[in-house]
Order: structure tokens, then sequence, then C-alpha cells
């Protein structure tokens, strides 16, 4: 039996789910050394530790018997940072203990907390909970804890991250003194070290990761994505993927709508979560991930903790980690329970330093390439058609006349090349179309820096601005009375037109217009994309301005430079 220190309804339960051998983790915890004692665990998010801690209580639900007592009080109590997470452990514990007739309670934030106070009443032998809302019930006299014989604290770092510290002591101070207690975290950190030295007895210390450690099961990827196509790039890289779920994590709520609403909008079938949303719509966005009526997830860094989605393959960084601990909890949504899963950061190449450090302190070997191209797309289409089951799979035709019939119907009124034609199109047509973007190859950026250095110096020995290139000038329908303004014209330029900053030259603002100097090899590109615009600004070719019209701020300062190095080099002398 795989599992020997589990008892025979948790064996079987273990079995049916498919578990051949305990994680590690799960093993350290199981250990003959381990019997009995308060321990304090360092593994990380998927490692199995639910499991772990659900058989480590069963020696005291159960006490060599298959079935628990009569619930009464709880005899034990779990406490997770977050709702999802707690509502995750309970499905958990559900079915290791399905036939053992153990009764599981939840308390958590954010539902109705008198259904939760009549559950307590009627009696339970396990609750899970969120910090706040157990310190509530226990307040109100609904949560008794005087029986209780094992407390677990799951990722007590990030509960201590999240400003639970206070609610955690006055959970652990209501605690009989004699219990078991098991503290699971991410990092043994200062603040978890001092928990544990307080609240514990003589605690095993259980590594199953070193600090900083990558998940082996993941491959690393590093995007180099111009900022003004981050969208572009998100899509692309979930068409090149097409991974069965995917989840893409930005730093701020608004990032996550404006993602969410453009890959609804291009044709993926998406879900967001972040603080916006109320308990009851951030279940449901997590329920249609895990039944596969949602394929891709946008949320934000406190949102996904403790989000557990079955065969997650890919997950994205759409705005850059702050720090090696977030990029590995990030990344550690997939290559779980032995998965393989692809993590893809998009870097700016401004930010290319920042990321390559933020690597070395992870200790991950990240793979550098630009977007994945419309060609580099359909040849990854082409090879899952190739490979596709259905092709391969003839077992339920076979047994389906009717499916017999209507194949050689289609064999004898059309040629093996239509069918193969129609076949194609319709592996397309569910497809979402990929994008246009630039593609930044970690050669080219290795140059920016040499480049920008050198369009500076040649500017600096003109004695007026000149764009370096043929140009082209537009005249857009917006001035100064419209508080028109480069710091937000440039972007607006870019988005319309597909431009680079670099594409754009001068620009003259007039009360009630303003000139823009564009390069002549984007010109048109902007005038066919300018007509009837999202922004509602209209553009249209110009001619260049004539000598002594109002000069742009930047020609201005540029000249005001010029003036002052020509008079410190006079008193120099």
């Amino acid at each position: 039996m795989p599992f020997r220190h589990a008892s025979p309804p948790l064996a079987r339960a273990l079995s049916a789910r498919g578990f051949i051998a305990p994680t590690p983790v799960q093993a350290a915890v199981l250990a003959d050394s381990a019997k009995g004692r308060d321990l304090l665990v360092s593994a990380r998010t998927g490692s199995g530790k639910t499991v772990a801690f659900g058989l480590v209580l069963s020696d005291l639900l159960l006490k060599d018997n298959e079935h628990c007592p009569p619930p009464s009080a709880p005899l034990a109590l779990v406490i997770a940072p977050t709702r999802e997470l707690a509502l995750q452990v309970r499905n958990e514990l559900e079915w290791l203990y399905a036939e053992t007739g153990a009764r599981i309670v939840s308390c958590v934030g954010g539902m109705e907390p008198r259904r939760e106070a009549r559950a307590l009443s009627m009696g339970c032998h396990i609750v899970v909970g969120t910090p706040g809302r157990l310190c509530d019930h226990i307040r109100r006299g609904h949560l008794v804890l005087s029986q209780l014989q094992a407390v677990v604290l799951d990722e007590a770092d990030e509960m201590l991250d999240l400003g639970f510290r206070e609610d955690l002591e006055f959970l652990l101070d209501a605690m009989p003194k004699e219990r078991l207690t098991l503290l699971f975290s991410a990092t043994i950190g200062r603040d978890i070290a001092t928990l544990a030295r307080h609240y514990q007895n003589n605690a095993l210390r259980i590594d199953t990761i070193d600090a900083n450690t990558p998940h082996t099961d993941i491959t690393y990827r590093a995007v180099l994505t111009d900022p003004s196509d981050i969208t572009g790039a998100v899509v692309n890289i979930l068409r090149f993927e097409e991974a069965r779920t995917a989840i893409i994590f930005c730093h701020t709520r608004e990032a996550v709508r404006q993602l969410h609403t453009t890959l609804a909008e291009r044709g993926f079938s998406s879900v967001a979560i972040s603080g916006d949303l109320g308990q009851n719509e951030r279940i449901r966005a997590i329920e249609s991930l895990r039944h596969g009526q949602a394929r891709v997830c946008v949320a934000t860094d406190v949102a996904a903790r403790g989000i557990d989605i079955p065969e997650l393959g890919l997950v994205i960084h759409a705005s850059l980690p702050s720090c090696p601990e977030t990029l590995l909890h990030r990344s550690g949504r997939t290559g779980r329970a032995g998965r393989k899963g692809t993590c893809v950061l998009l870097v700016p190449p401004a930010r290319r330093r920042a990321a390559e450090r933020l690597f070395q302190a992870a200790k991950i070997t990240a793979i550098w390439r630009g977007v994945p191209t419309k060609k580099e797309i359909a040849e990854a289409d082409a090879a899952r058609l190739l490979q596709a089951s259905i092709l391969s799979d003839q077992q339920n035709t076979n047994n389906n006349t009717s499916l017999q019939e209507l194949a050689d119907r289609l064999l004898t009124t059309h040629t093996p090349q239509q069918i193969a034609y129609a076949l194609v199109d319709l592996w397309h047509t569910h497809l979402p179309l990929p994008l246009d973007v630039r593609v930044l190859t970690p050669e080219m950026t290795r140059h920016n820096r040499f480049e920008r250095h050198t369009r500076i110096t040649t500017q600096r020995e003109c004695s007026r601005r000149q764009y370096p290139m043929a140009s082209s000038w537009f005249r857009l329908s917006i001035g100064r009375a419209d508080k028109a303004d480069p710091k937000w014209l440039v972007p607006t330029l870019c988005k319309i037109g597909g431009l680079r900053k670099q594409d754009i030259g001068a620009i003259r603002i007039n009360n009630h217009h303003t000139l823009v100097e564009i390069a002549q090899e984007k010109a048109q590109n902007l005038a066919d994309q300018a007509i009837n615009n999202a922004e509602g600004i209209k553009i249209e070719s110009a001619r260049p301005p004539a000598r002594g019209e109002h000069k742009p701020q930047t020609e201005r300062r540029f000249t005001k430079r010029t003036k002052t190095e020509t008079r410190s080099k006079v008193f120099s002398n």
C-alpha cells in the first residue's frame, strides 16, 4: 500500500484519486519521527500539503477506527489566508474523509455568517476558515474551541503578509494549551520563526524546498515586448501556447479589467479575478475555469492567492514581478502534482536588466525570445492539428454506425482533398486571430543603448534639431484649448497608427490644432488607421510648417542648452 500510515478509508480515497506514492512533504509528515509532534513545514503551493495534514489529523479524528465519533465541538481547526484557499482546503478534506463520516464546516468572509453559525451549532469535526471570520464567530460564541486537539496554519507567511498577525494570536490564545500545532509556510522567515517559538512546543522542522528554488517542472521564457504591444503580446502567446487553462497576472485592477475586456473581444473565453468582484462572482469565475467553461483567467496577485486550477499549463506575467518570491509564487500556479507547465514573462527592453537580476535572485534560467509571430502561430496550429487525437482515435467512430454512414457518403460525394480543406477550415474557425506586433529579439535590444547614445550625440552636434529621416506632417484637430500635451499625444498616436516613439518627430501645438512630424515610412499607415479612429481625433495630411512658425518645446530647450554650453566655453577660455 503506497500510504502505509493512512487508515483504510483514507487509503481507499487516495487510491480512487490516483495517488500512487506520497509526495516529499506527505512522506515527511507521515514519518515515525514526526508522529504526534508539532511540525514547522516549509512547502510550496501544489506540493500536496493539504493531503499531508489531512492524513496527520486522521490519527486524532479516527483513533484507529474507520468512522469519526458523533459531531460536537470541533476537534481540528484549519486556518487559511484567503477565502478561495479555505474553500479549496475544505473540498480536499471532504473527498479525503468521504468514507469516515467526518463533518467539515467552512467559515470565510463574504459568506452568510448566520448560515455558518447554524452549521457550527449542529456540530462538526473540522472547521476551515479565514482568520477574520473565525475570530468573529469566537467573539459571538458560535465557535467553541474547548475540545480542539489540533490546529493547522496553512500558508502562514501569506497570512502575516496580509496583516493577520493579531487575529492569529487571538485564535491561538483561545485554544487549549495541549494541542497539536502544524504550521505550513512557503518560507520560514523571522516572523514565522517567532510565531512558531511562541505557539509551538518542540516543533520538528521539515524543509521540503530550498529558499527561492524554482519549480523543476516549469519552463521559463522571457519575451521582449514593446510596452505599447503588451495586449498583442498576450494574445499571440496564448495562441502560440494553446494551453488548456492559463492565468495572466497584472499589477492593478484597472489593468485586469482592460486586458480581460480585450481578450473577450478577441474571442477568448476568459474571466477576471480582482478585488472589485464580490465573493459569489469570484467563486463562479474559478468554477468556470475548473469545469472548462473558461480558458483564461486575468488576475491580480492578491486576488489569485490560494487559487488551485487543475491542468493550468500556462502562466503569463503581463507585469514584471517585484521580487523573486512573487515570481515563484505566481509561477507556482502551474507545474503542480508532477505536471509540466510554462511561465512567460513580458519584459520591456528598458527593464531587461531588472528581469535578469530577478532571474538570478530566483535561481531561474529563462529562454529569451521575441513575441510569437503570425507565421510561428500558424506552424504551431498545423502541428497541433496533425497530432490531434480525433484523427487517430477511431474507437468512437467504429462503434457509431451513423457516423460511419455519413463518412462514407462524404467520401462518395467529395474528394479527400475537399474534406481535408473543410477539416482545416473548421479547425481554425474557433481559434482567435493573432495580432501583428513588433517583434523585438535579444540581438536587437543589445544595441539599443549604443544607438540611443549615438542619436543623442548627433542631435547635440546640430545647431537645430533635425528629424533623422524623411518625414511627413499631419494636422490633428486638437490644440492648446483642448489641453493637448505631448505626454498623452505621443502614446495616442502610437496606439492609433501602430507607431513607435522614435517614429514621431517635432510636435507643434497651436490654439486649435496640432502639427506632428511622422517618419515617411510610417506616414501612410497612420493615414490609413486615422480614419474613424476610436480616439475621436481628426487626423489629416498637412504641409510642413513655414520657417519662423511656433517652435516645439523640445527645440526651445535645445537652443537654451546650446547657449549655456557656449557661455561655459567662453568663461573657461
